[in-house]
């Protein structure tokens, strides 16, 4: 794994070591296991946090390492490795939420939210997406009415991923003025997923199977007026305060299992024979594999560039979407590829191949829809083309 020249010496030890600990101390049968029982990681987030890899993005002083896009980036490839519904378990959705605390919150969030989060005690969700709002978050009707010390919040989230954890808190965004243009009326508040007035439905999707995706309905849900994360009307600015390492991580996970599925094709084409021969020697799955080969590293590049622009402090919105953009539809498509190289093997669960064309498909969707992607991109050409 030393081919990666922008990569400084210490990154590159860090990343190498990342990739070590997932194959020594998570392992793939426990993803299987957990993916299959549709359980949450409880014992592998336990052990991330014992490294302090959740809080890798805080300053040092909350308990974080301080470290950057990079070293975020690294993690989340090797965390990503045996299926992206891990990362995005342990180290993806919640790290990168509780950076829009970092960013926008006060010393009351920090004492209340961030630092039991930073002991393992506490975990973060984010809830934007509503049963007629995917893409079009700002569309937003779940409805926040301030009653003195507190906000009444009554309405549904869909697609809220990690949020049946113990001690979730879901940063959520709310429309607290039904008046203001959508953009302008929507503010995000801090929800206790245990709070009285909170039902929470778990789905039975494809994947994310382990972390556990939920419908959430709030019915007159009192929170403090203290968990208004940033000010009223606020709330598209402070919920997209961080997609860019959002979809830092989707990409860098999403890298990490498309690898792993062209390996597991590699290795399983040199073992199996048919007609005298492995059927690797056939030129049409030789072919095949370089062709996914080739589209990782793409990927790969695309998502390291992405997170070098966002560590230099640049704007960096084109680059992000290219990666999550191609990075998903990478996974995509070897993992489909993959299956085919290993027949019907590859429909077992016992041979992984499934697992990551299931989380392949959630891909093309979570963390913004390739279209929205694409629409992002092409927006950033016009406007470049402006001048």
């Amino acid at each position: 794994m030393g081919f990666f020249n922008f990569l400084t010496e210490d990154q590159q030890a860090w990343r190498d070591n990342c990739f070590r600990f997932m194959e020594r101390e998570i392992t793939r049968e426990y993803i299987r296991e957990h993916d299959m029982e549709r359980e949450y990681y409880f014992e592998g987030y336990d052990k991330i946090v014992k490294e302090g890899w959740h809080s890798l993005l805080m300053p040092e002083e909350l308990g974080g390492s301080a470290a950057g896009p990079m070293e975020y980036a690294a993690m989340c490839e090797a965390g990503g490795r045996y299926g992206y519904d891990f990362v995005a378990a342990v180290v993806g959705t919640p790290s990168f939420t509780a950076q829009n605390l970092i960013k926008y919150g006060n010393q009351y969030h920090l004492d209340t939210f961030i630092k039991p989060f930073v002991a393992g005690e506490l975990r973060f969700s984010i809830g934007i997406s509503e049963p007629e709002a995917g893409s079009d978050a700002a569309s937003t009707k779940t409805r926040a009415v301030r009653d003195g010390d507190e906000y009444v919040i009554s309405g549904a989230k869909q697609w809220i991923s990690g949020s049946g954890l113990p001690n979730a808190h879901i940063l959520m965004l709310v429309r607290t003025d039904p008046d203001a243009p959508k953009h302008k009326g929507l503010s995000t508040i801090i929800v206790p997923a245990e709070a009285e007035g909170v039902t929470l439905r778990k789905l039975k999707t494809l994947a994310r199977r382990g972390m556990g995706t939920y419908q959430v309905f709030l019915d007159q849900v009192r929170v403090p007026a203290v968990n208004l994360l940033g000010e009223e009307g606020q709330g598209w600015e402070v919920i997209g305060g961080n997609l860019e390492l959002e979809r830092i991580a989707c990409a860098a996970g999403y890298t990490g299992n498309a690898q792993q599925a062209v390996d597991d094709a590699l290795l399983y084409s040199t073992q199996r024979e048919q007609f005298g021969q492995p059927i690797y020697e056939f030129q049409v799955l030789k072919h095949m594999l370089a062709d996914m080969q080739t589209e990782v590293d793409a990927a790969r590049l695309l998502t390291y560039r992405a997170a070098a622009k966002v560590a230099a402090g640049e704007p960096a919105l084109r680059e992000v979407s290219m990666a999550k953009l191609f990075a998903s539809e990478t996974l995509a498509s070897v993992a489909k590829r993959g299956v085919q190289i290993m027949g019907g093997h590859g429909m077992l669960p016992e041979a992984d191949m499934e697992r990551y064309f299931r989380e392949g498909m959630q891909s093309l969707v979570g963390g913004g829809t390739s279209q929205i992607q694409r629409s992002i991109i092409a927006k950033t050409m016009r406007q470049e083309l402006k001048g």
